[in-house]
């Protein structure tokens, strides 16, 4: 794809998810992750109902009546969106791929975090870790990690997610906000995601395609899995097959939301079939309320 097309491609992202973090996600945003803590600002004289606990006492010694210590919040932070863009990602029954609404929700959290001056990085991982972007602010900075999830050219198919998280605790020491965006088709990732969530504030995005829960009976179809390639054809007219697929598809959405909870990880579902940023809104005004 040309250079040119690409910008064209990336402007427009922008353009469609600029009024929803304008409108809708930023304030949820500010107000649910926090800064790293208060830090000196200056000193003023003591108000009645002022905490004793923040007089500075040298300068009230010095000046002979009290003065107390006054505080802002830290208000910069580190977002690293932890992105899946194995074979998977390029399916989807809805208008868009699940690949392209995994663009969509990158481009809303980092302009969202650029809006309140915090550095973005970024990470794409398949069966091994194919890109890392370090944190860093500004608009073009946000534009770059969009260019990188719409057009990154995979080399593996598959998915690791706990290899991906290994690496982010290499690269990314200090704490910062993990979005970790995936299907969740992997295995064998608790342990480091059990790590991730002990250093950093760690949040789920799931994203799924109708399709993967429920078969249509359609008769015979060609089935392909596109993190292994292998192709079998399957007959969807038997109802007791459908129900298989079906109970199959519900057991590892119980697994995956029973291990998000027992690790104590904030989730968000998401569907390609269903506007995105309704879910969103409602994580970060649940969130808001849990932590006041």
């Amino acid at each position: 794809m040309l250079a040119r097309e690409i910008l064209r491609a990336v402007r427009r992202i922008e353009i469609r998810t600029r009024r929803l973090v304008e409108d809708s996600l930023a304030g949820g945003y500010h107000s649910v992750f926090k800064g790293r803590g208060m830090e000196f600002s200056e000193v003023r004289e003591y108000q009645f109902g002022d905490d004793v606990r923040t007089i500075d006492w040298n300068v009230t010694s010095r000046l002979g009546h009290p003065f107390v210590k006054k505080y802002v919040e830290e208000r910069e932070l580190t977002v690293v969106l932890v992105v899946d863009v194995s074979g998977s990602q390029r399916f989807g029954s809805a208008p868009r791929l699940k690949g392209e609404m995994t663009a969509e929700l990158c481009a809303l959290l980092a302009f969202s975090a650029s809006r309140n001056n915090d550095r973005v990085g970024l990470i794409l991982f398949t069966d091994r870790v194919e890109k890392f972007v370090p944190p860093r602010k500004g608009r073009r900075h946000v534009l770059r990690v969009i260019r990188e999830v719409l057009y990154h050219r995979p080399q593996g198919r598959g998915t690791d997610i706990g290899g991906a998280l290994e690496v982010l605790g290499k690269v990314v020491r200090r704490r910062a906000v993990v979005f970790l965006v995936s299907d969740f088709l992997g295995a064998g990732y608790e342990g480091p995601l059990r790590i991730a969530n002990r250093v950093h504030d760690l949040v789920a995005l799931s994203i799924q395609d109708a399709r993967e829960h429920e078969i249509p009976p359609v008769g015979l179809v060609a089935l392909e899995d596109a993190e292994t390639g292998e192709v079998c054809v399957v007959d969807t007219l038997p109802a007791r097959l459908r129900d298989r697929f079906r109970a199959a598809a519900a057991a590892r959405l119980a697994a995956r939301r029973s291990l998000l909870r027992r690790l104590g990880i904030d989730a968000v579902e998401l569907s390609t079939d269903v506007p995105y940023d309704v879910p969103l809104i409602r994580f970060f005004e649940r969130r808001a309320r849990l932590a006041h």
